[in-house]
């Protein structure tokens, strides 16, 4: 039972490994993340708001490793041009892009007060 469950995470930590040294939008994702977090810490932000950025945080960066499976697995599916699925990758990339839209929105709610009350 416990080699099932190490052999579990050791398969999740080489899948994260993965996406941060090959995807590109994943780091800059990180990166904001990082941000995000730090202005978090930085200005006065209630309980309620580090929740709201946290979730919204770990929903984006979880959209994005979709993403990037379901691209993957499109590619393993046939490398050559197939329009299904250059439309199936592109539903994907509006779900990120939608998800990181409402974050941006949720972070200027959040951090705009703020940002402006040290004006």
């Amino acid at each position: 039972m416990i080699k099932k469950i190490q052999g579990g995470f050791k398969a999740a930590f080489n899948g994260f490994k993965e996406t941060i040294v090959f995807e590109r939008s994943f780091k800059t994702m990180i990166f904001i993340a990082v941000l995000v977090t730090a202005a978090m810490f930085y200005f006065p932000t209630s309980r309620l708001e580090k929740v709201v950025l946290i979730i919204t945080i770990f929903s984006v960066l979880i959209l994005e490793l979709i993403n990037s499976t379901v691209e993957r697995i499109m590619d393993f599916v046939t490398s050559e041009h197939d329009e299904r699925i250059r439309i199936i990758k592109d539903l994907m990339a509006a779900i990120v892009l939608l998800a990181s839209f409402g974050a941006a929105v949720i972070g200027a709610l959040i951090f705009l007060p703020y940002i402006s009350a040290t004006l």
